[in-house]
C-alpha cells in the first residue's frame, strides 16, 4: 500500500489525495510537518516538501504534478487528463496557472499569514497582506467564472485533474478565510460539487 507524506492544509497534498480517491488507489496518511525539516522525511525528499507517495516496494514519488502523471498513465480508471492532444495541453495549462498563480498570489500569504507564523514563529499576521491576498483572490474567482461560463468543468466538458488542483487550492483559501465568495455563483455551484 502507499504511504503519503502530506501536510493537510499543503494544496499540493489535497491535489493529491483527490487524485488518488478519483482513481480509487489505496493508501494512508502520514502526516509530515515540513517545517520540521525531520531527517527521516529529508531522506525521502531532499526538498523537504509535500507531498511524497511512498509504496511498500520501494518506489518514491515526489511533486504533486509528477505524482499525478504517474497515476494517470499507470491506473485506467476516471482519466483525469483526458481528450484530444489540444485537451489535454489544456488541462496541464491550467493545472500549471492554479500551482503557480493561486498558489503564489493567494494560497502562500494566506499560509505564511494565518498559519506559519502562528505556529512556527509565533509571530502576528501581517494584516496588510492578507488584505491583498483577498482581493487578489475575487479576481481568481472571476477567471474561474469566466471558464465555468464557457465550459461544464474548469477545461472542458469533463472533471480533470484542472478541477482537482483547483478545488485543493481554493479548499484552503477558503479554510483559512481568504474567501469571498458572494457575487461567484458559477464557481460556488461548481465547488459545492466538488466538495
Amino acid at each position: 500500500m502507499w504511504q503519503l507524506y502530506q501536510f493537510p492544509l499543503c494544496p499540493f497534498s489535497r491535489k493529491v489525495r483527490l487524485m488518488l480517491g478519483e482513481k480509487g488507489v489505496p493508501h494512508e496518511l502520514v502526516r509530515e510537518s515540513p517545517w520540521l525539516r525531520r531527517d527521516e522525511f529529508l531522506d525521502l525528499n531532499a526538498a523537504g516538501k509535500t507531498p511524497v507517495l511512498v509504496e511498500e516496494k520501494g518506489t518514491v514519488l515526489i511533486d504533486s504534478n509528477a505524482i499525478c502523471e504517474y497515476f494517470e498513465e499507470t491506473v485506467e480508471k476516471a482519466p483525469m487528463i483526458p481528450g484530444t492532444a489540444r485537451d489535454r495541453a489544456e488541462v496541464r495549462r491550467l493545472v500549471a496557472f492554479f500551482d503557480d498563480r493561486l498558489y503564489e498570489d493567494v494560497v502562500n500569504p494566506l499560509l505564511e499569514e494565518r498559519m506559519r507564523k502562528r505556529i512556527v514563529s509565533r509571530d502576528p499576521p501581517d494584516t496588510r497582506v492578507l488584505r491583498e491576498a483577498m482581493k487578489v483572490a475575487n479576481s481568481h474567482l472571476d477567471y474561474i467564472d469566466y471558464l465555468l461560463d464557457h465550459r461544464r468543468w474548469l477545461a472542458g466538458p469533463v472533471l480533470s485533474l484542472a478541477d482537482l488542483t483547483a478545488a485543493a487550492h481554493l479548499s484552503v483559501a477558503d479554510y483559512l478565510g481568504g474567501l469571498d465568495w458572494r457575487g461567484h455563483k458559477q464557481t460556488t455551484d461548481w465547488y459545492a460539487v466538488m466538495k
